[in-house]
């Protein structure tokens, strides 16, 4: 199903009956990757899930926006699907958007508990090496932004950036890169004391995208998280254990 969104053709499902489920999805996939969870959960619960602007059958963003700017559409679409009260699950960048909403005074949406799996959100420190890196980049970025050099190679500073960026750097629009610089600088650790909610955290033992010491993190500084591990599994741990990841959820939302 489609729907308009503050002028965004909105790709979405909406299946099942009972109280409100939503589902966010990570940075580069879309809600396809929820099918099983959607299965699972539609027994007790209306599950909506929607494909990010950007992603998916969504349009992108008709500006670079920061995570606010994703929180803003959020709260647009349950208004749209008249939500008031939800239950959400998120993964990775889904996460993240939830962390940012429910850090929010008066959000419009009564949320009542969440569920965080992979959640991103917690920005790595940089080690020495790492911080070298970044500086070379950027010294490199500055050579070649400079007008003598754009005028002769005016593609090199975009060769540049496609070189050195990461693999989700590669792959989207222009639009979208925008959107992940932003995305990725801005750390929410300090909002977590501020999720009040009851929080169940799953992760994969191995997640090598969003560290099992994130998930650590956030039970320790949520004052009402929950942190499962899940063995042989990593970022997609909703995939990767799916059994076992239906059944915990099955669990904490009391879904027979």
């Amino acid at each position: 199903m489609t729907a308009d969104i503050d002028g965004i053709s909105t790709n979405y499902v909406k299946e099942g009956s009972g109280e409100n489920l939503l589902l966010l999805h990570g940075w580069g996939t879309n809600l396809s990757l929820f099918s099983a969870i959607i299965e699972t959960a539609k027994k007790c619960y209306t599950v909506y899930a929607l494909d990010f602007p950007g992603f998916g059958g969504t349009d992108e963003p008709k500006e670079p926006w920061d995570v606010d700017g994703y929180v803003d559409f959020v709260i647009a679409f349950c208004k749209k699907m008249d939500i008031e009260k939800t239950v959400m699950l998120g993964h990775s960048f889904g996460g993240r958007v939830i962390i940012k909403l429910l850090s929010r005074e008066n959000c419009p949406i009564e949320v009542e508990k969440i569920i965080l799996t992979g959640s991103a959100g917690i920005k790595p420190p940089r080690s020495e090496k790492t911080e070298k890196k970044a500086k070379m980049y950027q010294r490199g970025k500055a050579f070649l932004s400079s007008k003598p050099i754009k005028a002769l190679f005016p593609n090199a500073i975009e060769n540049y950036r496609n070189r050195h960026g990461s693999a989700d750097y590669r792959a989207a629009s222009p639009m979208m890169r925008q959107v992940l610089v932003k995305v990725v600088n801005e750390d929410l650790a300090p909002l977590l004391p501020l999720v009040k909610q009851e929080a169940l955290l799953i992760w994969g033992e191995n997640d090598d995208a969003t560290p099992l010491s994130d998930g650590r993190r956030m039970e320790r500084e949520m004052p009402d998280a929950a942190l499962v591990t899940l063995p042989n599994a990593g970022h997609f741990a909703f995939l990767e254990q799916q059994y076992a990841f239906l059944r915990i959820i099955s669990s904490f939302l009391k879904i027979d």
